[in-house]
């Protein structure tokens, strides 16, 4: 067997890593003189088609299935960068897609209509109250779409809507709101959630056998509830409205799982105090408006996208954002009803719409996916 020398082969490898960086300057170079063509004609970056033919002519120069493979991945990655240099080359020129946005210096609030879903005393009022001032125009409405609907329709300025818990997770059907309706982020308030086990005045911990909440509610107090297993457990829109429903019925072996507030509005007693699992439990709500707007101080942008069902798809979509250095702070993908698995992407990344980093890595996202919607900057 031939001795091998390792110090000899990586002295090799040096010689032939020093001539492919040569190559890859000289074939960017190359990429820039295509990029101003492009500029210059008005001919699209991203050519699918074109891409394919490269990438199969590249493997049948291969010698072995190993190297086909990987000599995919290469050219893959290598057609990537080529792309978004040359969306870098496009907006220096002009040439980046427009956003559809547009800044201001602040939103107008003053005297402005609010909706928000549930009744008086839910999260959702706590949430709009803090966002907009204890004195908010305030209005609700029975389900998060009728929120939607009332700002797309210009009866309401603003909706607000739950989108995250810190301890449930996603509001899921709530992102399918946002891409059904042409509203638009602009906003986002954190609100602590401490869940009291409300009951009537005259009522006691052992009265109860049926406890009212919001499905997620539920969820969050499922410690406290295991210690009582003998209690039924019914799913309502809201929070608040359990309490309500408490208070309406009058029936002293009811209880409801909401917070303090809805338990004072709707003069209830406080069974147990603070039965969430998580003392820190904590919902993220959005506001909307609908008017595509954004203050000149937001600092995150969320996006809505869907991509082409084929391998590497999704890496080179957020390969745009790598690129240009900007940050990602969430992803969630949801099945496209309408196309058997197939997804919608949700992206929330740190940004403002006027930076140059992310136009450039929205005018790649737009050309690579199959669409976008940019939800908001916030």
């Amino acid at each position: 067997m031939k001795q091998i020398d390792l110090l000899e082969c990586r002295d090799k490898l040096d010689v032939i890593d020093r001539e492919i960086v040569r190559l890859f300057e000289e074939r960017m170079a190359i990429c820039g003189d295509v990029a101003e063509y492009k500029i210059g004609t008005g001919k699209a970056v991203y050519d699918a088609e074109r891409e394919r033919q490269k990438i199969a002519t590249a493997q049948s120069l291969t010698h072995s299935d190993f190297n086909r493979d990987a000599i995919k991945e290469v050219f893959s990655q290598l057609m990537a960068i080529s792309r978004k240099f040359q969306y870098g080359l496009l907006a220096e020129h002009g040439k980046a897609e427009p956003t559809g946005f547009y800044e201001v210096e602040t939103l107008k609030t003053f005297g402005a209509r609010v909706v928000y879903q549930g009744v008086e005393g839910a999260y959702s009022h706590a949430a709009a109250r803090t966002f907009f001032g204890e004195h908010v125009n305030a209005y609700h409405v029975k389900s998060f779409e009728d929120t939607m609907r009332e700002l797309e329709e210009g009866r309401a300025d603003f909706a607000v809507l739950p989108i995250e818990n810190s301890t449930a997770g996603f509001v899921i059907d709530n992102y399918d709101l946002l891409a059904k309706y042409r509203n638009y982020i602009v906003g986002e308030v954190y609100i602590p959630i401490s869940h009291m086990l409300l009951g009537l005045p005259e009522a006691e911990l052992s009265d109860i056998r049926t406890v009212y909440s919001h499905p997620q509610a539920l969820m969050q107090c499922t410690d406290y509830l295991n210690e009582h297993k003998e209690w039924g457990r019914i799913s309502v829109l809201n929070t608040a409205v359990a309490a309500k429903k408490v208070q309406e019925e009058q029936d002293k072996t009811q209880a409801a799982i909401a917070s303090r507030t809805a338990g004072e509005l709707y003069g209830l007693k406080e069974l147990e105090q603070g039965i969430n699992n998580e003392k820190c439990n904590t919902t993220r709500f959005i506001v909307l408006a609908k008017a595509p707007v954004y203050e000149s101080s937001a600092s995150k942008i969320s996006l809505m996208f869907e991509i082409p069902h084929v391998s590497g798809s999704l890496y080179n979509i957020l390969g745009n954002f790598i690129f240009n250095g900007v940050n990602m702070l969430m992803i969630e993908s949801r099945p496209i009803p309408e196309k058997s698995f197939e997804y919608r992407f949700f992206v929330d990344v740190e940004g403002n719409l006027s930076d140059a980093s992310v136009r450039n890595a929205l005018t790649g996202v737009r050309a690579e996916a199959s669409s976008l919607k940019i939800l908001g900057n916030y």
